[in-house]
């Protein structure tokens, strides 16, 4: 009888349990949830998070003098040529964690789908672009199996060397350019173009110009030759192609919250840049800088202080701090540090700045330099003329009130042409100030040309060894711990993690 009864309660515990059980998998799934997501979608978040961030004005941006803090702290880093792996390590967490990631899925997705061939070629441009900014930084970094956490587990990827990623990337950019096909499914929800195909075409050629031009140390032939496919495949032709994320209320621009916020009074625009174009009568100053005038503190910095004409700005000179440099506050005789000459954040740096990426005015001043190295043809002095004049035009897009006229524009470029025997200074001196903001881009043809001619930090105790500019990033600490054994073999082939160590292109 107590066996029975044993069964029976067992049997009817059974019963119950089946009767839970039953469709307890699909009450417990949110039926509002996302169980996919749209590979458009993920190549559009990898493009608005290439916006250039707060701390590319900490290292790229101050290495090449247009940026300065005198502060130090959490703010050390290329102010005072010091190795600070927690701002070092902000190009390398923002492309892996939240780029390349999303782009090696949006790749494995679409690579097979010939409805979405465009949608692919497209990821595939932007995913060399990625990581030419990864590379151009570290050097030797994870390439063939980086982003492949998910797909493959494989969470602690091999190094690739420089030379072998940078053969991809030309490789990658040249045959994606191409592929692309009018004819074919457009991305209508893209964010850069609006699914214009021959606007990414140009992209990608571009890109690939860029690509090849950081070969000219290193490889001139290879240069050469992929200059040449990216001119036959088309380049950008107007402003109209450029490659700009345009943000909004709902997503403002990184550099721009930070200069709106709690950084306001840290940052000033460097004395050699505010030198260079104030020398030259450049309108692009009045656009760029303010000044205001007789603050005490960063809570005096305001608009009723603001002066905006070129003849009160004042640079701020590196190889101070902020207690050294009341030397040359007493020098210029202003108010305080913070009377220095600022990025205007009511403008370039106002929350809805656009961030440029990749340009029309970049792109004429690479192909000039390469007629004057004879890997292309055309008028080397034209290109360099209507770069120049492309990116004053590229200043209306940050507003009527930092738009240059059209009167201004010619003036500077009758008064500017290209010199015959100074040309390479003279185009990537342009180029220096045509890539302002983009701090990547301005910090690698720096490298690269070994211009404009700028002089060192000379701040003391810089942790620079054999250099007297920094010539890459280290890597992060959380690299070496977790990925150590890989990232040791980096090492051997590249040569010791210093900020003074160069990357395979930048050969002396």
């Amino acid at each position: 009888m107590k066996k029975a009864l044993q069964i029976l309660i067992s049997g009817i515990c059974m019963m119950v349990m089946h009767a839970c059980d039953s469709g307890f998998d699909e009450m417990n799934i949110n039926p509002i949830a996302l169980t996919a997501v749209n590979p458009a979608y993920q190549l559009n978040t990898t493009i608005v998070n290439s916006a250039p961030v707060y701390g590319n004005l900490s290292y790229e941006t101050t290495i090449v003098k247009q940026m300065i803090t005198p502060f130090s702290g959490q703010g050390s880093a290329a102010n005072f040529n010091q190795d600070n792996r927690g701002v070092t390590s902000g190009n390398w967490n923002t492309y892996y964690r939240t780029i390349i990631k999303e782009l090696a899925d949006v790749v494995a997705k679409t690579k097979d789908d010939a409805s979405r061939s465009n949608l692919y070629h497209m990821a595939r441009i932007w995913k060399a672009y990625a990581f030419m900014v990864l590379s151009d930084t570290y050097g030797n970094i994870p390439y063939a199996e980086a982003g492949s956490g998910f797909l493959t587990g494989n969470t602690t990827p091999a190094y690739d060397s420089q030379e072998a990623i940078y053969n991809d990337i030309l490789a990658e950019l040249d045959a994606a350019s191409n592929a692309l096909d009018v004819s074919k499914t457009a991305v209508s929800s893209d964010v850069l173009y609006g699914g214009d195909v021959l606007k990414w075409k140009k992209l990608g050629n571009s890109l690939l110009l860029r690509a090849a031009m950081r070969l000219s140390k290193i490889n001139p032939t290879k240069a050469a030759e992929y200059v040449a496919k990216a001119v036959i495949g088309g380049v950008m032709q107007s402003n109209q192609d450029n490659a700009v994320i345009r943000h909004t209320a709902s997503f403002t621009n990184p550099v721009g919250s930070s200069l709106n916020g709690g950084q306001s009074a840290f940052y000033y625009l460097d004395d050699e840049f505010v030198t260079y174009l104030a020398t030259n009568n450049d309108p692009r100053l009045a656009s760029i800088a303010v000044r205001y005038v007789g603050a005490q503190s960063g809570a005096d910095q305001v608009e009723a202080k603001a002066n905006r004409s070129v003849a009160v700005q004042i640079g701020m000179p590196q190889g101070y701090d902020n207690t050294t440099i009341s030397a040359d506050v007493a020098a210029k005789k202003l108010a305080s540090l913070w009377d220095y000459s600022q990025l205007d954040r009511t403008r370039m740096a106002g929350l809805t700045a656009p961030s440029f990426l990749v340009t029309y005015a970049q792109t004429q001043l690479l192909l000039a330099e390469a007629v004057v190295r004879k890997w292309a043809t055309g008028d080397a002095a034209a290109l360099y003329s209507e770069g120049v004049k492309a990116h004053m035009q590229q200043f209306a897009m940050y507003g009527a009130g930092t738009a240059i006229g059209d009167a201004a524009i010619a003036s500077y470029v009758t008064a500017h042409p290209l010199h015959a025997g100074k040309e390479l200074e003279e185009i990537n001196t342009q180029y220096w100030v045509a890539s302002f903001l983009i701090g990547p881009e301005a910090f690698a043809n720096f490298r690269r040309s070994g211009f404009p001619v700028l002089k060192p930090n000379p701040y003391p105790g810089s942790d620079l060894k054999t250099e007297p500019f920094i010539r890459r990033l280290t890597y992060t600490d959380a690299e070496l711990n977790v990925n150590h054994d890989n990232v040791q073999k980096a090492i051997v082939v590249q040569g010791p993690d210093l900020l003074d160590t160069r990357v395979w292109w930048d050969k002396k």
